[in-house]
């Protein structure tokens, strides 16, 4: 489907992506109606914004009713295929896509697609400044997607000698039939399985970047993470990979070796930068530089756009941000750390003793991994939020002879900080890496992170 004059589609949602779909489809003709659970009250600002186009609204729930005359129905991210609503039009045969599905039926220039259950964003972020250094104007490179703009809201301006480059989450995925030329999925690791259930589910999700690539497009996997490389099988495109050691035999991929980042072509290797010129925290960063260069490698940007995409590169907000020192203790904001793994990888970036404020909302993850790490390496753990019980329970007690000294309780993220301000030693590093969701106190875990700045730089 790549024409929407005329066809009547209903939108569930009515956040972002919802609201740059509306408009998008919209302006093509489309008569659209947007269904939304909230009030009039709490969608004021939304409707306001869209308050030029010809758009009906239901609010307060989503009627079955809604679906009457439907051609085809859009789901928001947040949106669950579970819910009554969905269920009824999967019966009445009404068609599902999403802002990403429709995105890529009509986007008219190459497009690379990353994912990944860690690090997307700043690998997508560090892909798109690589391409901003390549393409010379006219030529654009566009980046959004499940970061920064629905890019759905600028089809019409989009060239087709431009380049997208695009985050794509498993909830936008699980309903996609088109996958970009270029497709990267980072790692699958336990994630959102409060939403998938399975991680049979979850990785089907990831894995449909790829399921409809063609020979010439290109596939981009991590040779040392299991979950993504068992795809490799599968893949009917070429492939690339990236990690740490050099790949086996003539295989494509980018590595470390003697402090410097490599890529092969399959005949030869080709030096990109070393590791000094990366100044990003932790070996996971040094991991999404790798992965960052095999993708634009693959997109065919010159090597040296792929040491400038990196030259000053400080990180992403809410990525291992450094916020302040106070005391002579370093304090660090993760809040993007919504998985217990995640936060492995944080802890793992430093060697100084830590501060820990764990907590949030649990996705249906295991904490046992996460909560052994703990007592090595983590000197006082503040554990907050809804998921506290659940945190509790699988740290235990203070060990003897382990690194961890205490184990704080904190109804919310406001007290861990005074908590962890309490205990934190010059030399010390205080870190939020909180290994849930932020749905429990925030609307996102960007407010979580900023409200989190704002108290660590308020203390006196």
């Amino acid at each position: 489907m790549n024409t929407w004059n005329g066809l009547h589609i209903l939108i569930l949602g009515a956040a972002r992506q919802g609201l740059a779909l509306a408009r998008f489809l919209s302006r093509q003709g489309a008569k659209v109606t947007i269904s939304d659970q909230r009030s009039t009250e709490q969608l004021k600002s939304a409707q306001k914004s869209l308050s030029d186009l010809s758009i009906e609204w239901i609010l307060g729930a989503h009627p079955l009713s809604a679906l009457e005359k439907v051609d085809l129905l859009c789901l928001s991210g947040g949106v669950p295929l579970t819910i009554p609503i969905v269920l009824e039009a999967q019966r009445r045969g009404i068609p599902l896509s999403n802002d990403s599905q429709i995105f890529m039926e009509a986007v008219p220039c190459p497009v690379v697609g990353i994912t990944g259950s860690a690090g997307k964003t700043t690998t997508t972020t560090l892909v798109g400044r690589m391409a901003q250094a390549g393409l010379r104007s006219p030529r654009r490179a566009w980046i959004g997607g499940n970061i920064g703009l629905p890019l759905v809201d600028y089809l019409e301006q989009i060239r087709s000698d431009d380049l997208v480059i695009l985050e794509l989450s498993s909830f936008q995925l699980e309903l996609m039939t088109r996958s970009p030329q270029v497709g990267a999925i980072l790692n699958i690791t336990p994630n959102h399985l409060d939403r998938h259930g399975t991680m049979e589910a979850y990785t089907a999700a990831k894995a449909r970047l790829l399921d409809f690539q063609q020979m010439e497009d290109w596939a981009i996997l991590n040779r040392e993470d299991p979950g993504a490389w068992a795809l490799s099988q599968g893949i009917r495109s070429q492939l690339v990979s990236f990690g740490l050691k050099q790949p086996e035999g003539n295989r494509m991929g980018s590595f470390l070796a003697d402090d410097c980042l490599w890529i092969s072509d399959g005949t030869r290797a080709m030096e990109l930068m070393p590791v000094e010129a990366i100044q990003l925290r932790g070996t996971h960063n040094i991991v999404n530089v790798l992965a960052a260069s095999a993708i634009a490698w693959a997109a065919g940007l010159p090597l040296e756009c792929l040491q400038a995409g990196v030259a000053g590169f400080t990180g992403v907000p809410h990525r291992l941000e450094r916020v302040r020192e106070w005391h002579g203790a370093l304090w660090y904001n993760g809040s993007i750390a919504t998985a217990p793994e995640r936060t492995i990888a944080d802890i793992r970036a430093f060697e100084c003793p830590l501060v820990l404020l764990l907590g949030g909302r649990d996705k249906n993850l295991p904490w046992g991994d996460l909560a052994e790490l703990v007592h090595q390496r983590v000197k006082h753990v503040v554990v907050f939020g809804e998921a506290a019980d659940k945190i509790l329970q699988a740290l235990g007690p203070v060990r003897p002879g382990q690194q961890l000294q205490s184990i704080i309780h904190c109804a919310g993220l406001a007290a861990a900080v005074q908590a962890a301000a309490g205990v934190a030693e010059s030399g010390d590093v205080v870190l939020l890496s909180p290994g849930g969701t932020s749905y429990d106190e925030f609307k996102d875990f960007e407010e979580r992170g900023e409200r989190f700045r704002e108290w660590v730089n308020a203390l006196p």
